[in-house]
């Protein structure tokens, strides 16, 4: 099969942030986004450019343009955000955001009327009911599409450090998991989703591309929904790995960390420099010791199997990656960094809220830094 590599800017950034429809009063999860997307369409009906429906009617989706900068698609994200509060407010629904909803059942969630969820859902039963999860997708425009395999592979080597930082789904269905990131686990059940496979040339991914088409797994190249994955019709890497973020100054943080690793693996293939490379099973490993512990994990830095821990890891990229920063104009962002490392990442926040006071009480945090747009 051949799968053409769309042109795409050097480094240029989009961002995708799933968003929960929460009732003003219960804090429950309302089946609102027909009513919502409705509201935000434009007077000839035409959809919101950058509000979209997603697999569950509880849920829409805000994305950025193609942008040059982080701070420029986050700005994209919070006009689409104001936009939909004209419409939410008076219905007293509340946006917020994480990796899962702290109470909410997932068999009692509506799916979109779309024949591809209704496709997912046929496919996946139980565990396709499950998909009570938001995520934040990171587009990074590659120039060469030579370079979009060996990138995605060093991505790897440091992807576990984002979902650590990520990480904001400690709650499932009203229950305690255990786990920094409960959405990392229950996304990879489905049967084309999780860690992507490594292949070193383009023609190995076309062939297994073909395999999975030929016998019926996926029918588009949209239904491979990795971790990493290429996306081939915008000309970029889609980083998916991250939960949803509770406020847009954390989004902010990861997307430039995001942003910034891409641009430095980007220029290391420039200078002729191998790039680093994980074995499959260390990646999967630090996928899950990253949802089990977080901030307090320790996952394996490179082939020869070092280990440190995530925030000493993190702390060292900062600086590492501070030029490639003013490069892309996000100093400002990637600084934000410090503050997850400093002050504790959203499952933190809210299992700490948890020790004092019920589940509505996390639901309202939610709520809370959504609008105020940082964490609190």
């Amino acid at each position: 099969m051949n799968l053409p590599f769309a042109a795409s800017g050097r480094s240029s950034v989009g961002i995708e942030w799933e968003l929960q429809l929460l009732d003003a009063d219960s804090g429950d999860l309302r089946q609102a986004a027909e009513t919502v997307l409705a509201g935000v369409a434009g007077p000839d009906g035409r959809p919101h450019p950058h509000v979209h429906p997603e697999l569950l009617v509880n849920t829409v989706e805000v994305v950025s343009g193609v942008c040059r900068t982080v701070a420029d698609a986050a700005a994209d994200l919070q006009r689409a955000v104001d936009d939909l509060r004209v419409v939410t407010d008076p219905l007293r629904i509340e946006l917020a955001s994480a990796g899962s909803h702290p109470f909410a059942r997932p068999a009692y969630q509506r799916v979109t009327n779309r024949e591809r969820y209704a496709t997912l859902i046929d496919r996946t039963r139980w565990w396709g009911r499950q998909m009570l999860l938001y995520g934040v997708h990171v587009h990074v425009g590659i120039e060469d599409r030579a370079k979009v395999l060996p990138i995605m592979q060093a991505l790897l080597t440091r992807f576990a450090h984002l979902q650590s930082l990520a990480a904001s789904s400690p709650f499932w269905g009203g229950e305690a998991t255990g786990y920094a990131s409960n959405r990392a686990m229950m996304f990879q059940q489905l049967p084309t989703a999780g860690v992507p496979y490594q292949f070193d040339r383009w023609e190995d991914l076309e062939s297994y591309v073909d395999d999975m088409t030929r016998t019926g797994v996926i029918d588009t190249f949209s239904e491979l929904r990795w971790d990493i994955r290429p996306s081939p019709a915008l000309g970029t890497i889609e980083v998916r790995v991250c939960d949803a973020a509770t406020n847009l100054q954390e989004l902010r943080a990861t997307s430039a960390l995001t942003h910034c690793l891409v641009e430095h693996y980007s220029e290391m293939l420039d200078r002729g420099e191998g790039l680093p490379t994980a074995p499959r099973w260390f990646v999967m490993e630090n996928k899950w010791r990253s949802a089990r512990y977080g901030m307090d994990a320790i996952l394996i830095r490179d082939a020869g199997g070092d280990e440190e821990l995530v925030t000493d890891t993190v702390a060292s990229m900062l600086v590492e990656l501070e030029p490639v920063a003013e490069r892309l104009g996000c100093v400002e962002d990637l600084g934000l960094v410090q503050q997850i490392l400093d002050d504790g990442a959203s499952y933190q926040r809210q299992l700490r809220i948890s020790e004092n006071a019920d589940l509505d009480a996390v639901v309202s945090s939610l709520v809370a830094e959504m609008r105020a747009g940082r964490p609190l």
